[in-house]
């Protein structure tokens, strides 16, 4: 089951984080985006071989220093057509390269729309007589507050075709204590939708004793994370919010069990972005992020051991 490949791959890596690739052309080096717009011009295409371009080289770097990579959808649909097939595209070289990847989409919609959604995403498109697969990944982040018609499309996936969604919990933006905090009876909103996570858990635990549905939970509230993970202890965590978020090593030790198992916590700016603050000339951007990334490794590894 594909939480139980993506523990296996934490576990054989000693290494909890996911690099979060999210391309915008602001960020990137300037030899990429000239590169990219001298041959296809001031175009979305232009933008997208410079996203694609990006990624793919971050993507070579990254081989072997981290275990996952999530791919932020809406940086590439902002781009039309020629953004989401650079997604199609990374999303099929991320896999190819070893990698467990989680593709960022935040989908949540009635039941008839949320199967589109799911096989798009998981499956495959019947064209006539043919099917396509668009993506290639392990997981895909679900909106869940519309309740259970909005993600039991996406259940036989998890539960026969080794596929995982992460289900909104406790989101890190600030304002996420608008709705997420509000009282349900005895309950707050986000322990309302973890109990659903484990009521619509029914069948889809792995080896591991995790559920498919995992669940995200940001690293910017750490009491949250250490309360959630005493309490549900079958659902693995999704962590963002680690760096340019403000969340660090110390917050997020309570998204662990004993065991270091259980969580996996997200960066991206801080990582993919780290040439930035070397007075770099992003020439060597690959070498920062591997960089980065090996040193959030070694914070976490302060605080949490995986075994």
């Amino acid at each position: 089951m594909s939480i139980d490949v993506l523990q296996e791959k934490i576990r054989s890596m000693k290494n909890p984080v996911m690099v979060g690739l999210d391309p915008y052309l602001p960020i990137l080096p300037r030899h990429i985006v000239r590169d990219a717009l001298e041959e296809h011009g001031q175009t979305p295409r232009g933008a997208a071989a410079a996203y694609t371009r990006f990624c793919t080289e971050l993507l070579d770097a990254l081989r072997g220093v981290v275990p996952a990579v999530k791919l932020q959808s809406a940086c590439f649909e902002a781009l039309g057509a020629d953004g989401i097939a650079a997604m199609q595209t990374l999303s099929r070289y991320a896999t190819d390269q070893g990698f467990y990847v989680l593709i960022d989409s935040m989908r949540g919609d009635v039941g008839s729309v949320a199967e589109i959604y799911a096989q798009a995403m998981f499956g495959t498109v019947p064209i006539g007589s043919t099917a396509h697969r668009l993506y290639s990944c392990n997981a895909l982040t679900v909106n869940g507050y519309l309740g259970s018609d909005g993600v039991r499309p996406f259940l036989p996936y998890c539960k026969h075709d080794e596929k995982s969604i992460f289900l909104l919990l406790k989101t890190s933006n600030k304002s996420s204590r608008e709705v997420q905090d509000l009282l349900s009876g005895d309950r707050v909103i986000y322990t309302a939708m973890a109990d659903l996570a484990m009521r619509w858990s029914e069948g889809l635990f792995g080896r591991n004793g995790y559920s498919q549905i995992g669940a995200v939970v940001g690293a910017t509230y750490p009491q949250t994370l250490r309360l959630l993970r005493e309490k549900y202890d079958r659902l693995f965590f999704l962590v963002p919010g680690y760096g340019a978020q403000g969340g660090t090593a110390r917050n997020v030790q309570g998204a662990f069990d004993r065991f270091g198992h259980g969580a996996i916590i997200t960066a991206s700016r801080s990582i993919i972005c780290a040439w930035q603050s070397s007075g770099s000339d992003g020439r060597d951007y690959c070498a920062h992020a591997v960089a980065a990334a090996e040193k959030m490794k070694q914070d976490l590894a302060e605080y949490v051991t995986v075994l």
